[in-house]
């Protein structure tokens, strides 16, 4: 029999706040993959009905079967069979929700680029926690959302409980990319094609080939549709076009440094 501490958060259809919204997700996301899905999402969807009904349901029924379809067609919005957690929090909706916030302001993958170079102002290759908050208070202002300082500080806290996947106190571009809905998150893209260091300043040095220390847009496209080629990524050319616009927005007037490039390519990047 499960101990207290092994109770799920109990789901509430009425708003929660941010600390109970990451608590419900980290329960059901029990692997931390960044989805519900599998035996997971059975066992959320079991606690979202008892909630709803108030009495135990069974699993094993034709009724709860029907009613897991019905709810993953409503919420599964990519149809991959998981729930990410922007599609949960459509369905548990947050007092402050700047979860959607940010999906309304920074809806594509070109937009969240340039935002992040813009609020990494020291250009580490982190959102540090002071830069965080400074991106979050802009985003409620745009949302015309009311907030004081430590209403600020909890949301600040509650992206890192949610993105630190390392826990260093700091978001690198991977893991602050999860607040982007996964057809628009490029990134998972490269996850398993990550170059070592050697192998990115090896690369970098062939496209860069006047030795200037940035590379243009067309030495981009090619750079990224021999990369593709030679990893047999299935990508066509309007995929393409979109991660060479997300990445250029890291650039400086139309130069993409070594460093921008790095924090996108590398696995193992010295930032």
């Amino acid at each position: 029999m499960a101990t207290q501490a092994q109770q799920p958060p109990h789901l509430q259809l009425a708003e929660i706040t941010a600390s109970q919204f990451i608590d419900i997700w980290k329960h059901f996301d029990a692997d931390g993959n960044g989805y519900i899905e599998g035996k997971e999402l059975e066992n959320f969807f079991k606690e979202l009905e008892t909630a709803r009904r108030g009495a135990g349901v069974d699993p094993s029924h034709a009724i709860f079967k029907e009613k897991m379809k019905e709810f993953m067609d409503n919420f599964d919005k990519n149809s991959d069979g998981k729930i990410e957690m922007s599609e949960l929090a459509q369905l548990l909706p947050t007092e402050e929700n700047f979860l959607l916030c940010f999906r309304e302001f920074v809806g594509s993958s070109a937009e969240f680029m340039a935002a992040w170079r813009r609020y990494d102002s020291d250009r580490s290759g982190y959102i540090e926690s002071n830069e965080l908050k400074g991106f979050l208070s802009d985003l409620l202002k745009k949302a015309n959302r009311n907030y004081n300082e430590k209403k600020l500080n909890e949301y600040t806290e509650t992206i890192l409980r949610m993105f630190d996947l390392n826990g260093d106190g700091k978001l690198g571009l991977s893991e602050m990319a999860r607040l982007l809905p996964v057809q628009e998150n490029f990134l998972l893209k490269f996850e398993g094609i990550r170059l070592k260091v050697k192998e990115f300043d090896s690369l970098f040095t062939f496209y860069d080939k006047d030795g200037s220390g940035y590379i243009d847009e067309q030495e981009l496209d090619a750079l990224l549709k021999d990369l593709c080629d030679k990893n047999k990524m299935d990508v066509d050319s309007t995929g393409l076009v979109g991660y060479k616009k997300s990445i250029m927005a890291l650039s400086d007037g139309g130069k993409l440094y070594r460093t921008e490039l790095e924090i996108v390519l590398c696995e193992d990047s010295t930032l």
